[in-house]
Formats: structure tokens, sequence, C-alpha cells
């Protein structure tokens, strides 16, 4: 990685810090991230939600279990965005194969069950190494860090269920009176339709918070490399002898 290439200052940060700068190169590269991201997502969407005539739980949980494979997108242009270059959808197209076809297996079977995805993701994605030499390093980037890492899991699920709860309700709080049993029976029962509003919902939180959860765990992967690697003292001394 190019660290004189960088568009944000390192320096080692505690962790959550580390994931506070993350969820802020979100915000500051949103246009990069929703306009690249959006149309891939939008697909998967509209295809999950025509298995609901098959099986009602099909949806959900198919945006559930494809979210590693869509944060491989997310990365590619969080990678950029570190550099300081927009991403459009057709710099993601382009990459297609090495974004959306590397690692595929992993990305949807025993990577869905880490509660760490996010903060190694780059080791898998980015780095290249294959076999002993990634786990090594994914070791090395853990250790001492799976606590932070795992909290980080944990905060997100969290707030990804609360959100979800919380966009469920409006249509509870906006029936009409003495409509309210009958309206959550509609909600959970097992029709085609209440199916694809209620996976609807789940896609719509899924889409506001994924990009932040990987923006976060990026960083904290960033910032584990500062401490391993002190990039920031590379990066001051790269910006002294350009003076």
């Amino acid at each position: 990685m190019r660290v004189d290439g960088l568009a944000i200052a390192l320096r080692p940060r505690p962790m959550a810090e580390a994931a506070d700068l993350g969820a802020a190169l979100v915000r500051q590269h949103a246009a990069s991230v929703w306009r690249s991201f959006l149309p891939l997502y939008a697909v998967v969407v509209l295809l999950s939600l025509c298995t609901a005539e098959f099986a009602t739980w099909l949806p959900a949980t198919l945006i559930f279990m494809l979210k590693p494979w869509l944060d491989r997108s997310l990365l590619f242009i969080l990678s950029r965005a570190v550099f300081g270059q927009a991403t459009r959808w057709n710099d993601l197209w382009q990459q297609r194969r090495a974004v959306w076809g590397g690692q595929l297996l992993r990305s949807l079977f025993w990577r869905r069950l880490s509660p760490w995805r996010s903060y190694t993701q780059a080791v898998e994605q980015l780095e290249g190494q294959r076999g002993g030499a990634r786990r090594k390093r994914r070791e090395q980037m853990l250790r001492g860090r799976r606590g932070a890492a795992t909290g980080l899991q944990f905060a997100f699920a969290n707030a990804e269920m609360a959100l979800y709860m919380a966009v469920l309700s409006l249509a509870l709080w906006f029936a009409p009176e003495g409509s309210l049993r009958s309206v959550f029976g509609w909600i959970t029962n097992e029709s085609v339709l209440s199916s694809v509003l209620v996976a609807t919902a789940y896609a719509a939180v899924v889409g506001l918070l994924e990009p932040f959860y990987v923006g976060a765990g990026f960083a904290m992967y960033l910032n584990r490399r500062v401490e391993l690697e002190a990039w920031d003292i590379e990066q001051e001394f790269r910006r002294d002898f350009a003076e």
C-alpha cells in the first residue's frame, strides 16, 4: 500500500476512535459509496424478494447471508476513498471479477460466521495472501484485538436489530385506532405480501448501516497496521522530505 498516497492522517488511535474514523470516511465519500453500491444492492434485493413465492422466510435470509459478499464492493470503494479517489459504478464494474468473484465460497459460507469479519476483511481481500501466510497474517492482526473486533460486530448487530424493529413498529404506530392486533397479525403472518414488505424493511436497514460497518472495520484494520508498521512515522517522513 502506498502510504504516501493516503488522503487520511494516520496515527495510533484507540480502536473505538478508529471505528469513528471509518464512519467519517463513509460520510465524506457518501456519493461514491452509494452511487457505486446501490445499483448492485438494488439488484440483489429485488432478486431476493422474488423468492418470496417459494418460501416467505427466504428473501430476508438471502439478504442476510449475502452481506459478506456485498461488503466486498464496499471495501473496494473505501479502499480507493482512503487515497482520495472517487468511485463510480463503471470502476466497480471493471473490477467485478476480482471484487465479486474473489473468494466467493469463503465469503458466502465460513466467513459469514466470523465475529470479526469486518476487521479482517481487508486481509482477505486486499493483501492477496493465501493459505498459511493468510492465516498467519490474520492472527497477527487479531492478536490483542479480538475483543475490539467482536465488539464492533456486536454493536452493529444490535444497531441493525434496533433499527429494523423501529421501522416495523411504524406500521403499529400509525395503525388506525382499534386495529393494532390485526396489523400486528398481518405483519407476522406468512403471506407473500407481508414477507416482501418485512424483507424490504430489513433491506433498507442493511443498505443504510452496512457501509458504516465495513468502514469502521477497515479503519480499525488501518489503525492496527499503523501500530505494527509505524505508518504514521513513515507518512510524516515522506511529507517532510517532499517539502
